[in-house]
């Protein structure tokens, strides 16, 4: 049965639906599209003939996977093309593995941050309309996904490979079928599931930037896996330490001795001495993906894997400086010299079953992600004349394993969709070391032109060593049903979704303590002889915990959640996509009693909220091509785990360190949106649209500064409004008329714009909570925190991309320009009455050129890219309008790939 016959009877639940830009899909002969036309106009009568661009095969669109999916179609009756983008009852976007091939990005966040409206963080996590990441919900083939950063609600984008995913969808507005923290939109992304024929495919690649590569940069040893992205006995608790996390005394009750004990053994030098590389290696990468699918009776059977490994070297040399007072007068001014090593490892097995019109999906993915991170900062502290420098070597490891289950079955017309599995996401970094030597530059100081560092906490000598790790499990089913209760008029899904959050975090960080007797001198070793055993034992050296108010803290979200929802199509050309969402969550945080005689166990987080949350969309078909439509909602945003645990954590990626606060409550979002779309020929449109916000209890982080360092706490604002526009251009020209070399080429020209407008609304008796140890959620004036009329974190005025590109019909070859800008964004609000802390993206142009040439036979496709050909630097700073500055700004470079594959 086609696909155009199965949308006129019943609503589908996944299916494959052309796009604009499956029509672009190229190998070495004719293109899929066109061989579907001239086998479709062979067969077809005067009447029945249908232009190419608007044919809908099986095999032409991205599979989309997404719970009660039958709300991507609208059953009009007309003629015209079955493009998601246009017959989706909601405003959706949708990147086909054609149209990620074309940018040549090499992970997901980069690739769909091109979508109307998004934009990257820089760090993998996705904006949707100028809304930081807790607007913005991530799915995997249409079920959540645990986060292995503290620092996100949602795992960063940037490590799915593009070689995993056949489609990424963004629906911006909302919808009863997907999960009510819906404040900006949804990205769901779809695996790979069932191929058409068996294949192997094989890639490497080789990449660097002109900052990094082949020249100078920082490194530890570690241990010999390091390279792979996993590590050996090197990195596991000592004895001693592991026999203190066993117990449950506080480590200042212990004795001198057992304290010194520990302290010998976290001494690692492979771990903490910095060496430099005078010529750092390029960065490489490389990848198999192999599938096959096979007819048993009327059933086919597919079996899909893949596995990637990447390992990639970035130096940054960072203008870190601090303010003394309002009027950013410095307080201190650093250069941080950083090299990240980042080692990615992923795999994907997949397994889908088609059985008569029965579809089954089992996909088991694993991610391992790694950041092995080597700093040295040398500056000054301009209010006492002291040059310091400090050092800093971390491992970061994070991992996700997802298992999940999908069944799309059909019994005639009604359709039932069962989605469940389990996913398990780890955050580990052992040995986080640091350390800081100061030189006083005093002239009646023994030791004052040479840097020192004494072991005394009391002054502030820093040498210290963190441990913390994170594991966070995730269960999750739902079950939707949908049935056309009267067929081409009204079809109706009900559906139920279950999701059990759970994670343990834990902190744990030592000083290494002496007394005012520590002879300045031997504080000029190096950090491994500093503390070294004899040293130790001869200074009485001990060790201090600073965590130990709240090392471990556990976090639960359960949510339970009903929906029903309904497709009228009352004349043909009108729909409306209507339904309420029902959702009862109860989320708690609390810390883990760990010592015997611990202390402020009161930080405790319980919220248990219910909500109804309707939504509705109506498509008018206003003319052949032209569309309206309008839609408004309500949904939530709640708290991320990280932001309501009291406990510190360091971003490597800004080197800022943030706390969580206990007291923050529920967002809630009424959202409204009218779009008008207009489509021409050769899968070619045109939109405009108009958005508008309201959110009760948004929360922003707020920021504020010790020496050199920043911490980010948070807290929720009275009131925010959003409102914009967008505007987006798709545009495909055949250039047959130019002959010649032309002949087979299309231009394609992509644009999008995004203007947007977000105030915060702060009046003089409004309140806000914040946490405090021993005393608990205290009252505090809103204004003392957030400034009436200021815009929303992470939002930017204006987000544009362009893409300029020339394609071949026939056969793969592709040339694109990729040019993208956002405008300044405030990343934290300032504490204290400091201005906001912002950020300037600023412009970026890319260039992507693929080729496809065939060697004995075997076809194999170049790529080479050219990324941030403008030099576009990384701005991150504090500006009164007379003094600015820098927080963290840095160099990013020209960085260039070449990568090859084959296919067999």
């Amino acid at each position: 049965m086609s696909i155009g016959k199965q949308l006129a009877g019943w609503l589908l639940i996944t299916t494959a639906l052309t796009t604009p830009g499956a029509a672009f899909a190229q190998d070495q002969g004719q293109s899929e599209a066109e061989a579907a036309a001239e086998e479709a106009m062979e067969g077809a009568g005067p009447d029945e003939t249908t232009p190419p661009d608007e044919l809908v095969t099986d095999d032409e669109g991205p599979d989309v996977s997404i719970p009660g999916g039958g709300n991507l179609i609208t059953v009009t009756g007309r003629r015209g093309p079955r493009d998601i983008t246009r017959s989706s009852t909601q405003v959706v976007s949708v990147l086909s593995t054609e149209d990620i091939a074309r940018t040549g990005d090499g992970d997901i966040a980069s690739a769909i941050s091109r979508v109307t409206g998004l934009s990257d963080n820089g760090d993998g996590r996705v904006f949707v309309r100028g809304l930081g990441d807790r607007y913005s919900l991530a799915l995997l083939n249409g079920l959540p996904l645990p986060s292995p950063n503290p620092l996100s609600r949602v795992v960063p984008l940037d490590i799915f490979p593009t070689d995993i995913v056949a489609s990424s969808l963004v629906q911006k507005t909302y919808s009863a079928n997907f999960p009510g923290e819906f404040g900006g939109g949804v990205i769901n992304l779809t695996t790979k599931a069932v191929p058409d024929e068996g294949f192997v495919k094989i890639g490497v690649g080789i990449s660097g930037d002109t900052i990094t590569t082949f020249s100078n940069s920082i490194q530890y040893y570690g241990s010999s896996l390091d390279k792979f992205g996993f590590s050996t006995a090197r990195r596991d608790a000592p004895p001693a330490l592991q026999a203190f996390f066993n117990g449950d005394t506080q480590l200042s009750d212990l004795p001198l001795a057992e304290q010194q004990a520990i302290a010998k053994q976290l001494n690692q030098p492979n771990l903490l001495l910095v060496q430099n590389v005078p010529e750092t290696q390029p960065n490489l990468s490389g990848g198999i993906t192999a599938g096959t699918a096979i007819d048993i009776g009327t059933a086919r059977l597919g079996v899909i894997a893949t596995a990637n490994l990447s390992n990639s070297f970035t130096t940054r040399i960072v203008t870190s400086q601090t303010p003394d007072d309002l009027d950013l007068n410095l307080r201190t001014d650093f250069t941080d010299f950083v090299s990240n090593n980042r080692i990615t490892a992923n795999a994907l097995l997949g397994f889908g079953l088609e059985l008569d019109e029965h579809r089954f999906r089992w996909t088991n993915l694993y991610i391992r992600d790694t950041l092995k991170q080597a700093v040295i900062s040398q500056g000054q502290n301009l209010q006492d004349g002291d040059d310091e420098i400090q050092q800093s070597t971390g491992w970061f490891e994070r991992q996700l394993i997802d298992s999940q289950f999908i069944a799309e079955l059909e019994f005639g017309d009604l359709g039932v969709d069962f989605r469940g599995g389990y996913a398990q996401t780890d955050r580990e970094s052992p040995y986080e070391y640091d350390f800081e030597y100061v030189r006083t530059n005093n002239v009646g100081d023994q030791t004052g032109d040479i840097f020192v560092n004494p072991l005394n906490r009391i002054r502030g000598d820093l040498a210290q060593v963190a441990f913390s790790d994170l594991t966070e499990k995730l269960w999750y089913g739902g079950l939707d049903i949908s049935y056309p209760v009267i067929p081409d008029l009204l079809s109706v899904t009900v559906g139920g979704a279950y999701s059990d959050t759970s994670r343990i975090s834990s902190f744990r960080q030592f000083l290494w303590d002496s007394d005012s007797d520590f002879p300045s001198g031997v504080g000029g070793l190096r950090p491994d002889l500093l503390l070294g055993d004899a040293i130790i034992e001869y200074f009485g050296v001990g060790l201090f915990e600073t965590s130990q108010t709240f090392p471990v803290f556990a976090a639960d979200l359960e949510i339970k959640a009903g929906y029903i929802k309904g497709n009228l199509t009352p004349v043909d050309g009108v729909s409306l996509d209507v339904g309420v969402r029902y959702e009862d969550a109860t989320q708690t945080v609390s810390p883990v009693q760990v010592f015997a005689n611990q202390q402020n166990l009161d930080s405790v987080t319980s919220l248990a909220n219910d909500y109804f949350l309707p939504g509705a969309t109506i498509t008018w078909e206003v003319a052949d091509g032209f569309q309206l439509r309008a839609s408004g909602s309500k949904t939530i945003a709640r708290p991320q785990f990280r932001e309501l645990i009291f406990q510190p954590y360091t971003d490597p990626e800004s080197n800022r360190t943030f706390v969580g606060n206990p007291a923050l409550q529920d967002s809630t979002l009424i959202n409204a949106e009218l779009r008008g779309e207009y489509y021409f020929g050769s899968g070619s449109r045109f939109a405009v649209a108009g958005f508008w916000k309201k959110i009760d209890n948004p929360i922003e982080p707020f920021s504020g500064f010790t020496d050199n360092s920043q911490t980010t706490q948070f807290a929720n604002a009275p009131e925010a409004t959003l409102w914009g526009g967008e505007a987006e251009l798709q545009w495909n020209y055949d250039l047959l008329d130019w002959g010649g070399w032309f002949e087979s080429k299309r231009a394609v020209v992509i644009a999008n714009y995004t203007y947007t407008q977000s105030k915060l609304k702060v009046g003089p008796d409004d309140e806000t909570f914040i946490f405090t140890p021993g005393v608990g959620s205290v009252p505090r004036p809103a204004s003392s925190f957030f400034f009436d009329g200021r815009p929303l974190t992470g939002q930017s005025d204006h987000i544009a991309n362009l893409q300029l590109g020339i394609e071949d019909m026939d056969r793969l070859q592709q040339a694109t320009f990729i040019m993208s800008y956002a405008s300044e964004r405030v990343t934290s609000r300032g504490a204290g009455g400091l201005p906001d802390i912002q950020e300037d993206p600023g412009f970026r142009l890319d260039f992507v050129v693929r080729q496809g040439i065939s060697i004995a036979k075997v076809p194999l496709e170049l790529k080479f890219e050219a990324r941030n050909l403008t030099g576009r630097d990384n701005f991150e700073y504090l500006s009164t309008g007379t003094n600015r500055i820098e927080i963290n700004s840095f160099e990013v470079g020209r960085s260039f790939s070449f990568s090859i594959s084959a296919e067999f």
